[in-house]
């Protein structure tokens, strides 16, 4: 299962649509908000958890696996971890993770 969550609402995959992801977070930033937004993956033999950097988070304490590195590449590659993050590229991520 994947989940993302975006600020205290929390949704699966499968009901976290682009409209969805972009109204909640475009309505929070013209409201003068940070964004935190985690995605949970608990599939396929991973058990991650991925926060933009608006998040308060704690890192992990071993090197990943290939799978999480791979996990990790594709969250570095559409800049969801660095500030100023889009919506887009989260759609983008999302994409990608569910193939």
């Amino acid at each position: 299962m994947i989940f993302v969550s975006i600020a205290s609402d929390e949704r699966s995959l499968q009901d976290a649509n682009p409209d969805w992801i972009t109204q909640q977070v475009e309505r929070r930033r013209r409201d003068g908000l940070q964004v935190c937004v985690t995605v949970i993956i608990k599939s396929g033999g991973l058990d991650m958890r991925l926060s933009t950097p608006e998040c308060v988070s704690r890192g992990g304490s071993r090197a990943p696996t290939a799978q999480e590195a791979h996990v990790f590449n594709l969250w570095t590659k559409f800049h969801l971890n660095q500030p100023g993050w889009s919506p887009g590229n989260l759609i983008a991520f999302l994409r990608q993770l569910d193939r």
